[in-house]
């Protein structure tokens, strides 16, 4: 039979109420701490946490959920989310929304009812209403990479406005006047993006055919081959394309590969994420670097930060929401041509 709490009782002669308080995160007495492990590891007591949770109201676990787990973006959050729960002593649960919005609210109406403690969400949709169920059990949420169009919640991103009107200014001081842009058309980060394109390519007094403008469809690989495949049918083609996402970075060189069109020599790219995909290219990716470790970090501290708040509660109004801005970096490869030579 499994050990008790009345055993670990009967090897320390300590009472049940000292020892509830230290397997349910009480201070104790050193000693009598040292009493407990003692007596935990001899008879390999393992805690309930379904019993603890009903005690201390906390499940010990995290609820995330991801636009989409096959994405790499996504993946590499979760391993570093992965990583801080763990030293927090946290679990967390996954669900994949597969670019679904109501799959998506589905999904957090399970994570609400499986009780986790908070939320950390990539969200698929572009409006906070996916989120209702946990608004309503008041289970902290925050938001990683991503915002909401109607309302702005505790949230980690970076400038994406700015990070791709870098990226464009880049390719100008490289001598570049006709550049294209493939970005999707719902998400936060794509409109942020294709904004900070217009910014730049308008600041330096640059036309945008409307043919460079590839903006109708979703930011996924396949839509990035396809956006590219246009670009190649163009007379006036483009000497450079802005990826705004790592999907898109994929789909656009398969497309120059399949139609043997080399790049930078013939055109000139440049992505976003300094990923898998920018190691393994003969001619690396020029990339905007987003700090894909502080994304999980950051967001992993904020919702830490709420989740002590409830338990003192304190609540959160519109007004208090945390929002960090994070800093990114351009990665310089060999996949842009100096036009100014």
């Amino acid at each position: 039979m499994p050990a008790t709490i009345k055993d670990i009782k009967e090897e320390t002669g300590l009472s049940l109420a000292t020892i509830s308080k230290y397997l349910n995160g009480g201070n104790v007495l050193p000693k009598n701490r040292e009493m407990i492990e003692a007596a935990v590891k001899k008879l390999h007591y393992e805690v309930n946490e379904i019993a603890r949770g009903l005690v201390t109201n906390s499940t010990r676990t995290i609820g995330v959920s991801v636009f989409d787990v096959t994405d790499m973006f996504c993946s590499l959050i979760l391993h570093q989310i992965g990583i801080e729960l763990g030293e927090l002593g946290y679990g967390l649960l996954i669900v994949d929304a597969s670019n679904d919005p109501e799959r998506e609210r589905s999904n957090i109406r399970f994570l609400v009812n499986k009780k986790v403690d908070g939320i950390l969400c990539l969200p698929a949709s572009t409006n906070s209403s996916v989120l209702e169920s946990a608004f309503n059990a008041e289970i902290p949420v925050v938001l990683v990479d991503r915002q909401f169009r109607d309302r702005s919640l505790d949230g980690v991103t970076i400038n994406n406005r700015e990070a791709a009107a870098k990226a464009v200014n880049y390719l100008i001081k490289k001598g570049h006047k006709k550049i294209a842009v493939i970005c999707g058309n719902e998400e936060s980060t794509s409109r942020e993006r294709f904004r900070g394109y217009r910014d730049a390519m308008e600041d330096a007094d640059l036309e945008i055919p409307k043919e460079y403008i590839l903006n109708d469809g979703t930011a996924t690989t396949a839509y990035g081959y396809e956006a590219m495949q246009k670009l190649l049918k163009i007379k006036d083609r483009p000497t450079a394309v802005l990826c705004t996402n790592y999907g898109i970075n994929l789909g656009v060189i398969m497309a120059l590969n399949e139609a043997q069109v080399n790049y930078p020599e013939d055109i000139s790219v440049v992505g976003f994420d300094n990923l898998l995909l920018s190691n393994v290219l003969k001619t690396r990716l020029t990339v905007v670097e987003q700090p894909m470790e502080r994304f999980g970090q950051k967001g992993v501290e904020i919702l830490m930060q709420r989740i002590r708040e409830k338990k003192e509660n304190k609540g959160v109004n519109d007004d208090g929401h945390i929002n960090v801005i994070l800093s990114t970096h351009m990665f310089e490869g060999e996949s842009v041509r100096d036009l100014t030579v």
